[in-house]
């Protein structure tokens, strides 16, 4: 069953799958919100654990970084091990001067500079948005825990280093953030019937210049992890036989 890049058998994985950036912060998910929580795959140094939450089986594993290693990474889950649902929860940099440091952001849409939608041979430009059962439903459990969660375009983007600094230029059609994965997923989902979602904290600002130290990124986004669970719990009560 295993895969090149993971050494889990088939049953490993829990339907829904919550997938950070950062293998830590798969550690910090599983060690403080996950019961019985076992080591599935650690392949690379990629920490993947399923256990339960409220009584729900749910995994976290890591996705690395970039376009690339999410599509890697979630092609597998969805093909290889079952997994129908996976909600990315990331860090992001704001564009919107409305978004303030650890502010959760849904993304609705992924704008990207990246050429990997051109491997699907469409003629056009397609769109990479999110499963809309699983936006609706990280929606109400945000609501419900009394957090304010902006919905809107984030932009998935190759360059991590903007060298010509062009990425805020996004801003002025209303996109809120930028990150590195979501649109990589939301095409994984699409191409395969699968459902995926990107919640992601507010990191840094490319406005402001303000920005969290990586051991705040690790452990300080409790309200993005905490909304993803419950959405987890909530679509094992709608997909259970």
């Amino acid at each position: 069953m295993a895969t090149p890049h993971n050494s889990a058998a088939m049953g490993d994985f829990a339907r829904t799958v919550l997938m950070p950036g950062d293998p830590l912060r798969a550690k910090f998910i599983a060690e403080t919100y996950l019961q019985d929580a076992r080591l599935v795959n650690n392949v690379r140094g990629i920490h993947g654990y399923t256990g339960t939450y409220e009584g729900v089986g749910v995994s976290v594993m890591a996705s690395g970084m970039g376009i690339p290693s999410m599509a890697i990474y979630a092609t597998e889950l969805y093909s290889q091990y079952g997994v129908e649902n996976i909600l990315r929860i990331g860090s992001a940099g704001a564009i919107s001067p409305k978004l303030k440091l650890r502010d959760v952001v849904a993304a609705q849409g992924a704008c990207t500079n990246s050429a990997f939608p051109t491997q699907y041979g469409l003629p056009g430009t397609f769109a990479p948005i999110a499963d809309f059962t699983l936006l609706e439903t990280a929606v109400a459990a945000a609501r419900r825990m009394g957090i304010e969660m902006p919905v809107g375009n984030l932009v998935s983007t190759d360059n991590f280093y903007d060298v010509k600094g062009r990425t805020a230029e996004w801003g002025a059609m209303g996109v809120l953030a930028v990150e590195m994965e979501a649109a990589g997923l939301y095409c994984v989902a699409a191409s395969l019937g699968k459902r995926a979602l990107a919640l992601c904290s507010i990191s840094d600002h490319l406005v402001t210049g303000e920005e969290l130290d990586a051991e705040e990124r690790q452990t300080t986004f409790t309200a993005m992890m905490e909304i993803a669970l419950a959405t987890a719990v909530e679509m094992d009560r709608r997909e259970r036989p």
